[in-house]
């Protein structure tokens, strides 16, 4: 049996059970997610809530922008609380001082400290023992408890409003007056805003900690990380070691097997002659950089909102684009022109990969766009009319807002987007069709490229498997197969299989080592990269097995890119391999910043957050967006922009390119992300963290520490960073702009060119 053969057969044994366990723990998920009751009464007989309250009160949070605002159970936005976490000390408060006003005291800090201890321990019972009852359906609470909630929800009813009293809070969380503009609707957010602090305390049935694994981290409510957190992070560490290890060894033996292959004398792609359809790509790529620009526009929009709220330099801008919406755009743009930049990509080498047109393959390319831009401004208009609460909830999941981050889209603009990829789908199948019939050396490249354009479109699909009133531990699972598998998965997989055929056709790698080198590469990455996914739901409602198999497979996740140094070396050394390589230059650059902030940004700062007893903790803090900013940007952007530049050559091959700009534009680009993560996010993130593990999650997310001059003065440091970020943006889009508006050269005669 062939390696090549071995290594398909391993691949597809690894995808087969990983699947299979991460179905089976999405199954566990389901049976065991926290109850959702009937209804919440006291033990004298009142009812509080019912489920119709919580399930409106979800609805609403949705709708002004859910996850975009705050966060609940630790993913969402930085700026406001975690709900979750707020409510629950908030309600632990309200508790101990009703009964230290029931000693006669005149508040709970006037008592001394035995006196405090004792009713810190007499309200433990209150908020720990799991009162669910599932004959009745519903949770009990004591009359105590029920007090201090209605004390709670009052003060949450107020903040939602356009109250004068909390207008400075407001202020601080960016929130807009008249956040949510019934009555009605106010007490339903408190609803649904209890239920997810109940779960984040009430011990599981039979078991000594809560829904969420004792998250947040509140010893008040005695929520302290559980010995399961502690070992599986000891465990995800020794995995890490032992894979980095053995990739080593693998790497130590194989790496002189065969030679570098000898480049050929003239450019192979000199004469490849861009199809109608492979020139069509050209306005995908202007898309990309017009949704790159407004995404950095937002960016600054969002970070700026954090020193004045409700303003933007005096003007009230929260009145008609508020924090959540600015937010909301920024991370689907992110998504969105990465993605536009890969699919277009894929259009454009499919026919070349094929060697031949398709019949009507630029009508097909061309309808593509016009849907991608349709999408955009259709579900752009609906979450606008969302949160300024012009749509009405009843329209809402549908065409608005649906709050879940990342995946936002209201469900109609989700099911014209996963149309519009399968459209994509069988653009490219089609076009690769003939290359993948052909059986040559290259096939099981193509073949990779393939199927991984297959997953691509149909695991977006992931995200049309929840409902408007799907349990949240569910939404959670599913949410992560798209942002994770998706995004983070099989998006790789296709731009490893696209760069190893680019270099391969180049004459840079014989193919035979090019096919074992990317199907083991996958190999590798699969092997972390689909079980991975639950390190994202350690504290969402899911079971002890998710926190096992996250740590342990997550950890895996980084063994490659320990390795990643060797990859950028032997990229950097191809780029002069042959004189005419200098055409290929910036393309094969943008690839070597790929490397470097997969090691920074995925690894460095991906395993700081990773482990279970670290997520615990940094969970929602900005620790989180340093990693995302770094690997989001540093990883799927560069590698966007660079495969961007290398489709460029070829649909404006007589072009001049303008060396300096695209230099300008790779340092500001990095140098600017480098700022923005040492400057701000860094520094942020470890003071956040200092206050978490001194006082308690809730305070690190409280505007007690956010609402400070120090805190101000780490954010008005992303200035300079950000500037030189957008600078670099600008050179790439005036670069690109160059190859249209620019006077072309003279053609050079054939032996110049293969020269050049």
């Amino acid at each position: 049996m062939s390696t090549t053969r071995k290594l398909w057969l391993g691949l597809a044994a690894l995808l087969l059970a990983s699947f299979a366990a991460l179905l089976w723990v999405g199954e566990k998920v389901h049976q065991q997610a926290p109850p959702l009751p009937a209804a919440v009464v006291t033990t004298d007989g009142r009812t509080l809530y019912t489920r119709a309250d919580m399930e409106l009160g979800r609805e609403v949070w949705q709708s002004i922008g859910g996850q975009q605002l705050g966060s609940i159970w630790g993913h969402g936005a930085l700026v406001a609380p975690d709900w979750s976490a707020d409510w629950l000390h908030r309600e632990a408060g309200a508790m101990l001082e009703l009964l230290a006003r029931d000693d006669g005291a005149a508040s709970f800090d006037a008592l001394d400290a035995e006196h405090q201890a004792a009713l810190k321990a007499r309200i433990l019972p209150e908020l720990r023992t799991n009162t669910y009852d599932p004959a009745s359906d519903t949770i009990a609470v004591s009359p105590l408890r029920a007090q201090a909630m209605a004390a709670v929800a009052a003060h949450y009813e107020s903040l939602f409003s356009s109250d004068p009293a909390t207008a400075k809070l407001r202020k601080a969380y960016a929130m807009r007056d008249d956040t949510v503009g019934e009555t009605e609707h106010r007490r339903a957010v408190t609803a649904f805003f209890w239920w997810t602090a109940w779960a984040a305390a009430a011990q599981r049935p039979g078991e000594s900690m809560s829904y969420t694994q004792n998250w947040p981290y509140d010893p008040l409510v005695g929520n302290t990380p559980t010995a399961t957190s502690f070992m599986w992070s000891v465990f995800s560490v020794l995995f890490l070691i032992c894979g980095i290890g053995l990739l080593a060894w693998h790497h130590a033996v194989q790496s002189h097997r065969e030679g570098p292959a000898a480049p050929p004398a003239r450019d192979p792609l000199a004469d490849l002659r861009p199809t109608p359809s492979m020139k069509a790509t050209a306005k995908y790529f202007w898309t990309v950089l017009a949704l790159f620009l407004a995404q950095i526009l937002l960016g600054a929009t969002t970070a700026h909102y954090q020193v004045e709220g409700q303003q933007a330099y005096g003007f009230a801008l929260a009145n008609y684009l508020p924090y959540s919406l600015t937010r909301t755009w920024h991370t689907e743009l992110a998504v969105l022109w990465i993605a536009t930049a890969w699919l277009a990509t894929g259009l454009y080498m499919a026919p070349a990969i094929g060697g031949a047109e398709p019949r009507f393959q630029r009508l097909g390319v061309n309808f593509l766009w016009a849907c991608l831009l349709v999408i955009v401004v259709g579900a752009f208009a609906g979450q606008w009319l969302a949160v300024m609460d012009k749509l009405g909830l009843s329209r809402n999941f549908w065409f608005g807002h649906q709050g879940w981050e990342y995946v936002d889209l209201g469900r109609f603009w989700q099911l014209f987007l996963f149309v519009g990829l399968m459209l994509w789908l069988f653009l490219v199948g089609r076009a690769l069709w003939p290359a993948i019939r052909r059986r040559d050396e290259t096939s099981s490249i193509v073949g990779l490229l393939f199927l991984s354009t297959v997953a691509i479109g149909l695991l977006y699909g992931a995200g049309l498997m929840w409902g408007e009133h799907t349990h949240i531990a569910m939404v959670e699972y599913w949410r992560w197969w798209v942002v994770h598998l998706w995004v983070e998965g099989f998006f790789e997989v296709f731009a490893t299989a696209v760069i190893s055929y680019l270099f391969v056709r180049l004459g840079l790698l014989r193919a035979r080592s090019a096919t074992a080198s990317v199907l083991f590469a996958t190999i590798v990455f699969m092997a972390g990269g689909v079980l991975g996914t639950l390190h994202h739901l350690y504290f969402t409602g899911t079971t002890t097995a998710v926190i096992a198999l996250g740590a342990s497979f997550s950890a895996l996740e980084v063994v490659p890119l320990a390795l990643i140094g060797l990859e950028a070396c032997e990229t950097w050394r191809s780029r002069r391999a042959a004189p005419w390589m200098a055409r290929y230059r910036w393309p094969i650059v943008f690839f070597v910043a790929v490397s470097f902030w997969n090691l920074v940004g995925a690894g460095l700062f991906g395993f700081l957050v990773n482990t279970p007893i670290a997520l615990y903790y940094m969970q929602g803090l900005n620790l989180t967006p340093l990693h995302g900013h770094t690997a989001l940007f540093g990883v799927y952007g560069m590698l966007g922009l660079g495969l961007m530049l290398f489709c460029l050559r070829g649909i404006r091959p007589q072009a001049e390119w303008r060396e300096g700009w695209l230099r300008g534009a790779f340092w500001c680009l990095n140098i600017g992300l480098s700022m923005m993560a040492l400057c701000t996010l860094l520094p942020l993130g470890l003071l956040q963290l200092h206050a978490a593990l001194t006082h308690g999650y809730w305070y690190a997310r409280s505007a007690e520490v956010m609402d400070t001059p120090l805190v101000h003065l780490l954010v008005w440091l992303r200035v300079p960073g950000d500037s030189l970020f957008a600078a670099g943006a600008l050179l790439v889009s005036a670069f690109v702009a160059s190859l249209w508006l620019a006077r072309r050269p003279a053609a050079l005669p054939q032996a110049a060119r293969d020269s050049a």
